[in-house]
């Protein structure tokens, strides 16, 4: 009999994702992947043993197909990893089952619950928005007097910019609420949100809190933090409230915020959620010296931020994940200083088909230190609200001008992607 191997199981991760762990690290992952995903990928299939498609919706189904990949293979397990929101709480589930180290269930619960976190965090004496959960129009009409507005809704679920709008008026708050009710219907189905889902979704009002916004990816470890990077956001009016459209690394430093209170603010940011040992992400704004906390998740920051990271410091979070499942130590130390990189990214400005796109100009340009593309032609592009995911075309990696705003420069490499779009009927 051959002997047993080990890997690290990656819960419900995305094609690109997949192509890039294999490729830093052969043959150590077993990837538990959505069978959509791998439908719709342009990547290449990893090989039979190390990827096992499942609906990862059905838990059991899921268990019970992992048990057989692992006797057929002669595979074991000694670390779960997860990259995706939509997937932390089956991780959680699964590392119990295999007595591997993860947040357990009740503290992904307590991230991905947007009104528990805060509830949570403000027990512990971190700020976070006024927020109420609320159940009608007329309840985000009510907390919009009571606070004054603006304010902002959003679902108790989530991820990103999805369904979260701000409200200026009480008629923004009537429009907008039956827009998130709306827009849940139509994902009722959809992993990111079917824990909380029923009759009725539960839906956030919080004050809206004007200032720069940022993220973070730490490493909490036997009672301390490490922080690993530190990004500033950059958000286009015209797109939808709250996208990212780039990050800036290293982010310049809130002068008003001291450095020791700054990792005190990690460590009770996660503790207060029940966790105990992980690699978070924490969004937080930055008004008038204060740290507002807006979410936490246990897993490294997504979207371009780790090509980001690892072009500007030489650090893989990817399959830093990988090590840190096996506890690993964590051996790396964060430069003291690095000139500034962007991580842009790229979205489609019209729904449609995706006719052509090409990429030249941007390769071309001196700045440019990375594209990645995730679509090709034939993508059917939709945009928010419609859905937040298909018009995401990719990112640029990029070292900004001194001369230049760093917003202009990216307005700039933006109108440097040339795509042609066949539009559809109804499309927005």
């Amino acid at each position: 009999m051959p002997p047993v191997e080990a890997r690290v199981l990656v819960v419900g991760t995305t094609a690109d994702y997949i192509e890039w762990i294999r490729g830093r690290r052969p043959g150590q992952a077993l990837f538990l992947t959505d069978a959509a995903v791998r439908r719709e990928a342009k990547e290449p299939p990893p090989l039979p043993d190390e990827e096992l498609l499942c609906d990862l919706t059905d838990e059991r189904q899921v268990l019970e197909a992992l048990v057989r990949h692992l006797e057929t293979w002669q595979l074991t397990l000694d670390g779960v990893v997860c990259y995706d929101c939509e997937s932390m709480a089956l991780a959680a589930r699964l590392a119990g089952a295999y007595g591997l180290s993860y947040p357990g269930v009740q503290s992904v619960t307590n991230c991905r619950d947007k009104f528990r976190s805060k509830t949570l965090w403000q027990k512990a004496g971190l700020e976070s928005a006024a927020a109420r959960k609320i159940g009608s129009a007329a309840d985000a009409v009510r907390f919009f007097r009571e606070t004054g507005g603006p304010c902002v809704l959003k679902p108790l679920s989530g991820s990103g910019s999805e369904f979260i709008f701000r409200c200026d008026s009480e008629r923004d708050c009537e429009r907008y609420y039956r827009g998130i009710v709306q827009g849940l219907a139509r994902r009722k189905d959809h992993r990111l949100y079917q824990p909380f889902a029923g009759d009725t979704p539960d839906i956030i009002a919080e004050a809206f809190v004007d200032g720069e916004e940022y993220s973070c990816d730490f490493v909490l470890e036997d009672g301390r933090v490490r922080l690993m990077r530190i990004a500033r956001k950059v958000l286009f009016d015209q797109d939808p409230f709250g996208t990212a459209k780039a990050y800036i690394l290293p982010g310049v430093w809130p002068e008003a915020i001291d450095a020791v209170a700054f990792e005190e603010t990690l460590y009770r940011s996660a503790t207060a959620l029940g966790i105990r040992r992980a690699v978070c992400m924490l969004d937080f704004i930055v008004q008038d010296g204060r740290m507002v906390l807006l979410e936490l998740a246990p897993r490294p920051g997504g979207d371009c931020l780790p090509a980001l990271v690892r072009r500007c410091y030489a650090l893989d979070t990817l399959v830093l994940m990988l090590d840190f499942a096996r506890q690993k130590p964590f051996a790396w130390e964060r430069p003291a200083s690095h000139p500034p990189m962007v991580g842009l990214r790229l979205h489609a400005g019209q729904a449609g088909t995706l006719a052509s796109i090409e990429d030249r100009a941007l390769r071309g340009d001196p700045r440019v230190q990375e594209v990645h593309l995730l679509r090709r032609p034939g993508h059917r592009i939709r945009r928010p609200p419609e859905d937040y995911d298909a018009w995401l075309l990719g990112h640029v990696i990029f070292v900004p001008d001194e001369d230049n705003s760093i917003g202009a420069q990216c307005r700039e490499l933006c109108d440097k992607l040339t795509i042609t779009v066949t539009p559809e009927a109804g499309c927005r």
